[in-house]
């Protein structure tokens, strides 16, 4: 028999039980707030805590063709203007030289110390007044050398070495630079060369580039270290690198890369670190080298002093990865109940003061959960909001496999599910939501 007809017969033998600012307040005085936190982050270096939330200040804007500032943990954007207006990168795009470099060098088939032979095609005098490391055709450079000549000298001459040296021709390397951009989620960008000379189908945007240089941080943190190196001599030729935030002494500048070509101005991804939180900083087309280290500079600050880096507790406990948030009923396994954790990290941006703000709750598929479960499988959701409004969503997962039981050990489990059954044919499952500070400690239910 089908078990909606013994659904409909179960029914028929039971009864269910049908279950603003108030008056008199002082006025807020944002502005003495503002000047009091500048004060504070002028003697320090760093940003004072507050108690109530920051009135947060108009975003600077730029003249500029495009431009972002992202936070590197989470990815959150906290200002942009045109952030997906196709922009010509210049030589942002050694970034992706660079990453696709030190991929080579991370998995071992590229040594630092590996011969390279400099072709004709990379000989510095093919890129005239170009930016380059001056290389000779005929000798050999190390591939170290090449490497540091390309991050801090930006020269075109060492991309086309390494890549030729490494594909073949600088069109198989341009190849895998695009297979990479496909896999890091760069979808508005395509590389037609490996140093960023002019072309229209070497095209990217501020955002791209912000998660490029993103990556560069997450996945070659040997490579990135040599972002923040301020001169490399070669051939007896010292050069500095080109970007001048590195000279700043009121801001941790470590990186990343600037670009500048005639048809599209000055470009600069520059990235930080203050507390704890590192933001990443990306202009497109400012009008000097001056003006594109500035507008930086004004957005790293703006983050940095308005922002901050939120964990949430529960219970007293950070909630971080493999942080259990409860524990849940299974039917038909052979085990009883399952732990719900948390698959990430879980911290996110808030303007500075708002985490007293900050509610949490959850959402799961099923208040009882039915065997088999695979460990890693989601069974829900944290849910962080902030004065009311849903801000973040996290995956809870369950932390164990759990088989399904034996026919005997699983009979009663069988027998309450088909009431179970019933109940959700006449009243639906709509899950389970709630408290999980409460729902933690009443463990299963």
């Amino acid at each position: 028999m089908h078990r909606q007809a013994i659904c409909l017969a179960a029914a028929a033998m039971l009864i269910l039980p049908l279950g603003a600012q108030a008056e008199g307040d002082p006025l807020p005085d944002p502005f003495s707030q503002l000047k009091s936190n500048a004060q504070g982050a002028a003697a320090s270096g760093t940003t004072p805590n507050t108690e109530t939330p920051m009135v947060i200040p108009e975003e600077p804007t730029f003249d500029a063709t495009s431009w972002v500032l992202m936070d590197y943990a989470t990815g959150k954007i906290l200002m942009s203007h045109d952030q997906d207006k196709q922009i010509w990168p210049a030589s942002l795009t050694k970034m992706m030289t660079s990453y696709v470099i030190g991929m080579e060098f991370k998995a071992g088939r590229l040594k630092p110390d590996d011969d390279v032979t400099i072709t004709e095609e990379a000989w510095s005098k093919r890129y005239g007044d170009s930016s380059k490391m001056f290389i000779e055709v005929g000798k050999t450079v190390k591939a170290g050398d090449l490497n540091r000549g390309i991050i801090i000298q930006s020269g075109n001459d060492a991309c086309v070495a390494l890549a030729i040296h490494l594909a073949g021709s600088q069109e198989g390397f341009v190849s895998v630079m695009n297979s990479y951009a496909q896999k890091l989620g760069l979808k508005r960008t395509h590389f037609d060369n490996v140093h960023g000379l002019f072309s229209e189908q070497n095209f990217s945007t501020a955002y791209d580039m912000s998660q490029l240089g993103r990556a560069l941080i997450r996945d070659l943190p040997d490579e990135y270290s040599i972002y923040k190196e301020k001169e490399f001599t070669f051939n007896g030729i010292k050069q500095h690198n080109r970007n001048r935030l590195l000279w700043n002494t009121s801001m941790n500048v470590d990186g990343i890369k600037t670009g500048h070509l005639s048809e599209v101005g000055y470009n600069l991804v520059a990235s930080a670190e203050r507390n704890g939180m590192r933001l990443i900083a990306t202009v497109i087309g400012a009008k000097s080298e001056k003006e594109r280290a500035d507008f930086c500079l004004k957005m790293l600050n703006y983050g940095f002093n308005f922002f901050e880096i939120f964990t949430p507790e529960l219970n007293g406990q950070r909630l971080v990865k493999g942080q259990r948030v409860m524990t849940r009923d299974v039917r038909m396994g052979e085990a009883s109940q399952v732990d719900l954790v948390l698959r990430d990290d879980l911290s996110m941006v808030l303007p500075r003061g708002a985490s007293k703000q900050i509610g949490i709750s959850y959402r799961l598929k099923s208040g009882t959960f039915e065997a088999p479960i695979a460990a890693g499988e989601e069974l829900g959701k944290l849910i962080i909001k902030l004065n009311g409004q849903e801000v973040h969503t996290a995956p809870l997962v369950a932390a164990q496999d759990i088989p399904e039981g034996g026919f005997f050990s699983t009979l009663l489990d069988r027998i309450t599910g088909l009431f179970s059954d019933c109940w959700d044919f006449f009243f639906g499952d709509d899950g389970e939501e709630g408290d999980p500070a409460a729902a933690q400690q009443g463990e299963g239910k």
